[in-house]
């Protein structure tokens, strides 16, 4: 063979092939570093936050069409330990409520569930208080929050740890009593009980329970292969520990019980990988790798905003189903956030973009829950290539330790009222008379003390104590024992002061 003959035409071809390959070779470099730029300022500001607000973990995922382009985990998964890895599950809370929404959905279109029919077509026992409201609310009013069902009986059973297999169909049936807030689908008011009975609802229509349904037709389709429906599964798998926050700081709470009768409006548990399979079939039409979850109409369906929503009068978009609709920075977004009493998630799509942001954290308090948003926002436009609002609620952790001004100032209020007394006795002379004695020494201080009084029976008799003192933990206490503190101090100070008056 003439080796020369094959060897320059060769040669020319390799070249040309090396120049052309170069050339696509310089803009995908460069869209690469962009990326980790954009990845690194994410990384930066993430950390930045979670050491403002004394965050103890968090596992982030961010995709990009049908690819998860970045994992990270800070802080620590568990006390002394490493930062949660990519696999590390975490209770994702109330965007449990896409996954039951995306349920409902596959039953619609397999022909076992009509999302106009009435709840009764499949729970014949369902009832609340106004028997023609229960024959008129739909399977579309639960999804779109829209049944009139108020949002405190969802507070009340979420401090209900019923562990027996049929917990949510036993909170359902008590709800016989209950008395709408609105005629079923005249407005929006966000409650978890909608969602627990689409849980019920995908029982009787597909023959599973709703736990091994999720795991058949979700979980496993999606390889998402660290998510549970039991904390006693996932701890097996290396659960993050989560923390209840008291006055900003964590504490650590990993025997904290579940509420199984809300498993299908907030108590599922995944990772942040699978997390970010579970965006990318949402961002594609239902569709990750080889595998179709739902027809792109389906997940339109969900995604599509039904009812204007807002709570207490606050505006918040549209409501869709298992889903918020709004717009930030000009840029339309379909997302949720979740939030059980020791854990914290945020999840959004920029569907324009077909990007996507994971956040899940092993901490919350039902205050704080305003700035961990804060923080996915922020993300959110970073990955949209836009500079994170302005934090307008960074004040929030400093209001809760100044709280703890309150009983510093009760046990102040005893010093200087026990030294008053001590030179009124001491010197008669100095001793108020008349109306004076009444107005600033009984009626102020009496007065004064009735606030924390207040504040403390307002938390032991109501019906929501349980749910304040998983969700609240430090303000609840702090309540019930400086109104405690109060109530008897009150007593006692008006007998000293007046005996004090009436002595030689």
């Amino acid at each position: 063979m003439n080796l020369k003959r094959y060897l320059f035409p060769a040669l020319l071809v390799g070249t040309g092939l090396a120049l052309l390959l170069q050339g696509f070779a310089k803009p995908a470099a460069a869209k690469s570093a962009a990326d980790n730029l954009t990845y690194d300022a994410i990384d930066a500001y993430v950390e930045a936050q979670m050491k403002r607000l004394n965050v103890p973990g968090l596992s982030l995922a961010l995709v990009d069409g049908d690819q998860i382009v970045h994992l990270r985990g800070f802080g620590q998964a568990r006390p002394g330990g490493d930062a949660p890895i990519p696999q590390t599950p975490f209770f994702i809370g109330s965007t449990t409520k896409s996954f039951t929404a995306l349920a409902v959905m596959q039953l619609v279109e397999a022909g076992k569930i009509e999302l106009d029919a009435p709840v009764q077509h499949y729970l014949p026992w369902f009832r609340v208080a106004d028997p023609q409201a229960s024959a008129q609310i739909t399977v579309r009013q639960l999804l779109n929050q829209t049944s009139g069902i108020p949002l405190a009986q969802a507070w009340q059973d979420l401090a209900d740890f019923d562990q027996r297999a049929d917990a949510a169909e036993r909170q359902a049936r008590a709800l016989a009593t209950l008395e709408l807030s609105h005629a079923p689908g005249a407005a929006f008011e966000y409650s978890n009980v909608n969602f627990n009975l689409l849980g019920l609802v995908i029982e009787a229509a597909s023959g599973e329970t709703y736990a091994n349904y999720i795991q058949r037709h979700i979980f496993d389709p999606l390889e998402m292969r660290h998510s549970y429906t039991s904390k006693a599964a996932a701890q097996q798998d290396g659960l993050a520990v989560g923390h209840q926050t008291w006055f900003g700081f964590p504490v650590a709470v990993p025997d904290l019980p579940v509420p199984v009768g809300s498993l299908p409006s907030g108590q599922l548990i995944s990772s942040a990988e699978d997390m970010g399979h579970y965006v990318i079939a949402q961002l594609n039409g239902g569709q990750y790798g080889e595998v179709q979850i739902l027809s792109p109409e389906g997940i339109a369906e969900l995604h599509h905003p039904a009812v204007a929503a807002s709570s207490a009068g606050v505006q918040m978009g549209h409501y869709a189903m298992g889903w918020y609709v709004d717009e930030q920075q000009g840029m339309q977004v379909v997302h949720h956030t979740g939030m059980v009493p020791d854990f914290y998630t945020y999840m959004a799509l920029l569907p324009e973009q077909k990007k996507g942001v994971v956040m899940l954290v092993n901490g919350n308090h039902f205050i704080r829950e305003l700035t961990l948003s804060e923080i996915g926002d922020g993300v959110t436009a970073l990955l949209a290539g836009e500079q994170p609002a302005p934090i307008e609620l960074g004040f929030l952790p400093w209001v809760l330790r100044a709280l703890l001004l309150v009983p510093v100032l009760q046990v102040l209020g005893v010093v200087l009222t026990t030294r008053r007394l001590r030179g009124w006795q001491q010197d008669p002379a100095s001793r108020p008379a008349g109306a004076r004695v009444w107005g600033r020494h009984i009626v102020l201080p009496t007065l004064l003390n009735l606030i924390p009084v207040g504040a403390g029976l307002a938390v032991l008799t109501s019906n929501l104590r349980g749910f304040w003192m998983l969700f609240m933990p430090d303000l609840s206490w702090l309540a019930m024992l400086c109104g405690t503190f109060a109530g008897v101090w009150t007593l006692i100070r008006t007998r000293l002061v007046l005996r004090t008056l009436k002595s030689e």
